[in-house]
């Protein structure tokens, strides 16, 4: 008994378009035709074509099915390596799981890497858009670590009052703001040293890490907002009085 390239396909469960394509690459041998020019396939035929759609479904590219034989060592490495491959892909899959679950159970933005979606849903655009910059500069560690010293600092007024600092505030209320934003940047300081070297987590040294968050902050942040920045540094790392001659 023969089939026609459609019947062949239906058998197979695949399509005329796949086995024609499979003609073109060499993995199936062309039928011989009738008199009226149609090819006749026959069972060797749907063996070879089902054989060849048992690999391609377990994950074999069609680049490799020509060399693989039966249960020898080829074969077994490839579908090793495709094993871990999967393995892999399982993994991440099953960590995005795990993140949209996150995302969802506290309706937090989508935007934001793993780890901030406990303190994500009232976060300014600034800050979120900061953390986003900070998960290409970090690790993992000192991502981690940014998540708990965020959800620490969220605790203190004065970081609210901060977000919220409008950019024409006169200089003397900018004053008066850094005298009482310094004690809690000290606290910070105190309970995450990291921060007074925020390069040292960096993955590509500290100073891409320095270039690059400086320049989202300048961005990022109003004027006077940078100004009580300075001046809190100012207040915490007084100049070093010159020598008297």
């Amino acid at each position: 008994m023969t089939w026609s390239t459609r019947q062949l396909a239906e058998l197979a469960g695949t399509t005329v378009k796949t086995v024609r394509h499979y003609h073109e690459i060499g993995l199936l041998d062309d039928p011989e035709r009738a008199s009226n020019g149609y090819k006749h396939y026959e069972v060797t035929h749907l063996v070879r074509l089902l054989r060849i759609k048992r690999l391609v479904d377990l994950g074999v590219p069609l680049a490799q099915v020509a060399l693989l034989g039966q249960g020898d060592d080829r074969t077994d490495q490839t579908l090793r390596a495709i094993d871990a491959e999967l393995a892999d892909r399982i993994g991440r899959l099953q960590q995005v799981r795990a993140e949209l679950e996150s995302i969802l159970h506290h309706r937090a933005p989508t935007d934001l890497p793993p780890g901030f979606n406990e303190i994500a849903t009232d976060l300014p655009d600034a800050n979120r858009a900061l953390i986003l910059i900070y998960s290409q500069v970090f690790g993992p560690t000192a991502m981690a670590g940014h998540a708990e010293m965020l959800q620490y600092a969220r605790r203190s007024s004065q970081d609210a009052e901060f977000i919220a600092l409008p950019a024409d505030t006169d200089e003397a209320s900018r004053q008066q703001f850094a005298v009482r934003l310094a004690p809690h940047v000290k606290d910070l300081n105190d309970k995450y040293p990291w921060l007074m070297d925020p390069g040292a987590g960096s993955v590509r040294g500290s100073a891409f890490a320095e270039s690059v968050i400086g320049e989202a902050m300048n961005e990022l942040y109003n004027p006077a907002q940078l100004d009580v920045l300075r001046r809190v540094n100012e207040i915490l790392h007084p100049a070093a009085e010159s020598s008297p001659s």
